[in-house]
């Protein structure tokens, strides 16, 4: 009875709620695969991707586990940013029952194939967008914004004064923090900050099945940049393009790699003139070291969980299209302490939810009050940080004899 609560929860996007329904069920039946993949899938939607495989790590260990599962395990760890161990856990089990594939899973992996018989299908491109998000629709992040301002922006706006100490409007900067942090956003604010074109590109607009095409893919995606400058281009899980290739197994996955730092350097020294790179990624640590090389990558930014005064800040922004009483955003942003800008959507969108209920029984919009917000904040929790955190520790602690994680220390060590 408890399992099939948990699901009809899971089912109506009660994350929090099933999650607390499978915990309960795994309990009273802790050999039970389908309670532990239920469990799992509550964690991967909440993108608690380290929970999701602690759960599913001593039914994998058992031969012949259920395949499902082995979908299950691939996604969170495509969310821990392991492409390379997410595409073996996929392969694996489809291969056992293609019943369990996941196409959307599939393409976000790239699974290679063998070479095939016909033409590969023609690239059709990625969309030039011009973004209307500007910095002022960014809540807080002052430092971040400044970083980007500094490296990206400022070059293109006043390039004689660059020019004088021989800076060119170019290169990139790629973006780390925990899911949620706003990196995608910042993307876009730095584009509609600078009136530039903007192109988004995700792995499924690069990576392909059939061999050559992700290398021909990135070319293209360069050149639409190229054509359309200033432009913006943005790499959105960067990780899975650009791994370390000491990790990899397979050569055409190197070669996207190598095809990737080809087209950072470009053909000549002005090649990417005018093209600004930005990359977003939750594993900075799997990204290869070439990237970081000047010229590349060779600005980190942390995207941190925003503060108190960011927290109220987004919720400001995330309400004001909404009817609203007399609110206390400050007192919601104390309550919320580690929630990132996608958990506070989230919490206002569960608070929406509830007053519409009751605006539809009594007939007339109630407005949103302070209350509702923190009824909300207190069903929710953040999704990923401390997951996020306890990772990166490893890395502060442990490697980080380059000092590439320094500025990670605070948030480590409690002063932040």
């Amino acid at each position: 009875m408890r399992r099939h609560l948990a699901e009809q929860l899971l089912a109506k996007g009660y994350l929090a709620e099933a999650e607390a329904e499978f915990r309960a069920a795994l309990l009273l039946a802790p050999k039970d695969p389908d309670v532990a993949a239920g469990l799992a899938e509550a964690f991967v939607r909440q993108s608690a991707y380290g929970a999701a495989l602690s759960v599913l790590e001593p039914f994998l260990a058992a031969p012949g586990h259920p395949p499902r599962l082995g979908v299950l395990a691939a996604r969170a760890l495509l969310g821990e940013g392991d492409a390379i161990g997410a595409a073996e856990r996929y392969r694996d089990a489809v291969s056992r029952d293609p019943s369990v594939a996941d196409p959307d899973l599939a393409a976000r992996l790239a699974v290679p194939q063998p070479a095939p018989t016909h033409p590969a299908p023609a690239w059709d491109g990625t969309e030039v967008e011009r973004s209307r998000v500007t910095f002022d629709d960014v809540a807080g992040m002052e430092a971040v914004k400044e970083a980007l301002r500094i490296k990206l922006l400022l070059p293109v706006q006043q390039p004689e004064l660059f020019a004088a100490f021989g800076k060119r409007a170019g290169g990139g900067v790629l973006l780390y923090g925990p899911p949620g942090a706003g990196k995608t956003h910042l993307a876009r604010a730095a584009a509609g900050e600078l009136g530039a074109s903007f192109v988004n590109v995700g792995l499924a607009d690069v990576l392909d099945m059939y061999i050559g095409s992700s290398e021909r893919n990135l070319r293209a995606t360069f050149e639409l940049a190229r054509r359309n400058r200033p432009c913006v281009l943005f790499f959105d899980e960067v990780d899975a393009l650009a791994a370390r290739r000491s990790d990899m197994r397979h050569a055409y996955n190197r070669k996207v790699v190598n095809q990737f730092l080809a087209e950072l350097d470009g053909v000549d020294e002005h090649a990417n003139e005018g093209v600004l790179v930005l990359a977003a990624t939750n594993a900075p640590w799997y990204i290869d070291v070439a990237f970081r090389r000047p010229g590349r990558f060779d600005q980190m930014v942390f995207v941190p969980p925003p503060d108190t005064a960011a927290r109220a800040a987004i919720l400001r922004i995330l309400c004001r299209d909404k009817p609203l009483a007399e609110m206390d955003f400050d007192a919601v942003a104390r309550a919320t302490d580690q929630f990132t800008g996608a958990d506070l959507k989230g919490v206002v969108d569960r608070a929406v939810e509830a007053k519409l209920r009751q605006s539809i029984s009594v007939g007339r919009p109630v407005p949103l009050t302070t209350q509702d917000l923190l009824d909300a904040a207190r069903a929710a929790k953040p999704t990923a940080v401390r997951e996020w955190l306890a990772t990166a520790r490893n890395y502060v602690l442990h490697a980080n004899d380059s000092g590439a994680w320094d500025e990670l220390i605070p948030w480590i060590d409690g002063r932040r």
